[in-house]
Order: structure tokens, then sequence, then C-alpha cells
């Protein structure tokens, strides 16, 4: 239980890859808040069910990612209620796939907010109370367009690389407070976000979803397997851990040899 009584903050995480590293959290002791949108009644399973599993303490807060004052709320609720937050695992993305000079404003605008801009809030709310505590964890999942791009997605893959930036930034002005700040980058997973994107994909290159799939997708990916869920929380738990308190500022493929290239 290497999170024991520890409390971890979850953005986008009421399915994919945020609920996964939720529950990861919780298997290792951790207090959850987990964050987004969806079904009022699901959300309720999902976290009394975390709750009757792990025997760990779990909250939900439904603060809107593009919101500013929504993400004030939310952080101080939970620093109210748990003292601090000591995982803070930025997460929370939404994706548009079209060309540049096509690319709707308010779709940019959107996806800057919640890939970047919301990165930038929770962090600046959470390290007062980290700070004061000489410890603290944040993990920002990123995603293997931090490292490289791809065609159509040009909000997503700016977002991405900016959330890069903040990562490497946040670390340096953090080392000396005991506080770890590190970014996750997977390749594709088969997530909600990923399964809505398959057919504006096609219609923007013209090909079938399976080209998609098979010739989009998994082309970049030497293994030509979907990274899953469960491994990119393995990654976050170790991140969150007293063995990583040497890595910090670190950039961190989980892309299937994507970025090999």
């Amino acid at each position: 239980m290497q999170l024991k009584n520890k409390t971890a903050l979850v953005t986008g995480s009421t399915s994919g890859i945020g609920l996964g590293i939720a529950r990861g959290f919780a298997r290792e002791g951790a207090n959850v808040i987990l964050n987004g949108f969806g079904d009022a009644a699901e959300i309720e399973g999902i976290r009394s069910g975390l709750e009757r599993e792990f025997a760990i303490k779990a909250r939900y807060d439904g603060a809107d990612m593009s919101k500013a004052e929504a993400i004030e709320g939310m952080m101080g609720r939970a620093i109210a209620e748990f003292g601090a937050i000591d995982v803070l695992v930025n997460n929370a993305g939404i994706q548009h796939v079209a060309p540049v000079d096509e690319f709707p404003l308010a779709k940019w605008d959107a996806i800057i907010a919640i890939n970047l801009t919301a990165a930038f809030h929770t962090t600046r709310l959470a390290l007062p109370a980290m700070k004061a505590r000489k410890s603290g964890r944040i993990i920002n999942v990123a995603s293997a367009h931090a490292l490289v791009a791809s065609p159509f997605k040009s909000a997503y893959v700016a977002a991405k690389h900016g959330v890069a930036g903040l990562t490497k930034t946040v670390a340096l002005e953090t080392a000396e407070h005991g506080i770890t700040v590190n970014a996750i980058c997977p390749g594709y997973v088969l997530t909600p976000l990923v399964e809505k994107q398959i057919p504006d994909t096609a219609k923007a290159r013209g090909i079938s979803e399976a080209a998609v799939v098979r010739d989009v997708l998994l082309a970049a990916q030497p293994t030509k397997q979907f990274v899953t869920v469960e491994q990119v929380a393995a990654l976050a738990v170790y991140l969150a851990s007293d063995a990583a308190a040497s890595t910090t500022g670190t950039i961190i493929p989980i892309d299937g040899g994507w970025t090999a290239h």
C-alpha cells in the first residue's frame, strides 16, 4: 500500500485513462477525488464502488475544467477536506480533428483551456499546501503528441507540447520542496476519446474506420498494439511513490515505440 493515507485528485477520471489511474491509486490505499462529466448515477456507482472495493474515501467533483472559477472551487473543497492534495493528476482532455485552416475557433479555445490551461490552474492551487508539507507529486497526462505531431490535430498537439513545457518549468521551480512534476506520454489507448476520433479521422482522410486503426493509429506504434489503461496507471502509481523521489521534470513516453522513430 504505497499510497496509504495519501489523497489523489485526478481530473477527467470518470472514464478511460483517468479512471484507470484513480483505480490504481485506490488499490494502493489513496483516497481519491474523481472529476469529469457523465451520467450522475453511473458516476455515483463508480465512486461508491471504489470505496467498497478498496476501503478508501472517494469523492466526486463535477467542476468544469474549462472554467478557472470552477477549478478554484474544486481545489478549495479538496484541500479543505483532506488538508492537501498529495498527488495531483492532470488528465482531463478533449480532442477535435480538422485541418488547421478549417479548425473551429471555439474548438481551439476549448482544447487549449481543458488540455493545458486547466493544468496550470490546478497546479498553482495545489502547490501552496504541497510546499507547506514539503511533499507532493504532480503527474500530467500528456501524450506522444507532446513529443511529435500528427496532421489535423493542431490544437491538441499545441496543448500537449505546452503541457510538456509546463511540466519541466514547475519541476525546476519545486525541485527543492520535496515535490516532483512529471508527464506521462501515452501512445494510442483505446479510450472513449480515441474511439470517438476514429470516424472524424476517417472523414478527414477519406478512408475507412478500419483503415484509420490499422494505417493511422497503430501505424505509428511499432508494437502494433494499443497501450492499455492499466499500463498507464502502473506508471502513474510509480511516479506517485517514494521510489520516484528523484524522478522529476521528465517527459516519459509509454507509446509502443512510437517516438523512437
